[in-house]
């Protein structure tokens, strides 16, 4: 049986709940959808986050309302969908819009379309056996987003406590999260840190 039939069978086994994000086409299903059809798993389960990505994530949401502009700038989180091309979507942890562009859109149940300023991911969710391992993943999503728009994309990651910076044209580094990173307009995060003031050692 050839490649793309096997692909056509397996997209219509498995359901639209399943897939995490879409790339021409192509699903990324949320990691160990198999056990979810092989009813080992409940669909919950590998759609929520563990506790370390939720904490992270609600820490560089409030900081960042402390430190941004919110008549420039609106911040959107819980896995926010850009669509980014046709049959296209990416999910998004942090996403920093410019208020005014985002504004342009109509504001209703459809996926965004407005790129963001800028993006911040912890981890994922996605499914990484097709990428071999998450580094893979890792460089084909941001590629994706710095392709659609997007200023700047940031990486967090719990395993290694790693952050990844990129931005198009300009060479990406991969640094601690003890170091400090600009995220915008002379604007800095210092994850470690802001862990440390809420009392928190991973």
């Amino acid at each position: 049986m050839k490649t793309s039939t096997v692909e056509k069978k397996k997209r219509k086994t498995v359901p639209r709940e399943l897939i995490y994000e879409m790339r021409y086409g192509s699903p990324v299903y949320y990691r160990d959808y198999d056990r979810v059809l092989s009813g080992e798993k409940s669909l919950e389960e590998v759609m929520g986050s563990s506790k370390i990505q939720a904490w992270i994530v609600s820490t560089i949401i409030e900081y960042l309302l402390k430190v941004l502009d919110k008549k420039k700038y609106k911040v959107l989180t819980n896995e926010a969908g850009f669509q980014w091309a046709p049959r296209s979507w990416r999910n998004l942890d942090i996403a920093i819009f410019d208020r005014k562009k985002l504004k342009k859109e109509k504001i209703d149940q459809k996926f965004i379309k407005t790129p963001p300023e800028v993006v911040i991911e912890i981890d994922t969710k996605a499914d990484l056996r097709k990428y071999g391992d998450f580094m893979n993943y890792m460089r084909e999503k941001t590629h994706d987003l710095l392709n659609a728009g997007v200023k700047r994309v940031i990486w967090f990651t719990t395993f290694d406590r790693k952050v990844m910076v990129a931005e198009k044209g300009k060479r990406w580094f991969i640094t601690d999260w003890d170091d400090t990173i600009e995220l915008m307009d002379g604007i800095n995060l210092n994850l470690e840190q802001l862990l440390k003031e809420e009392g928190i050692e991973i």
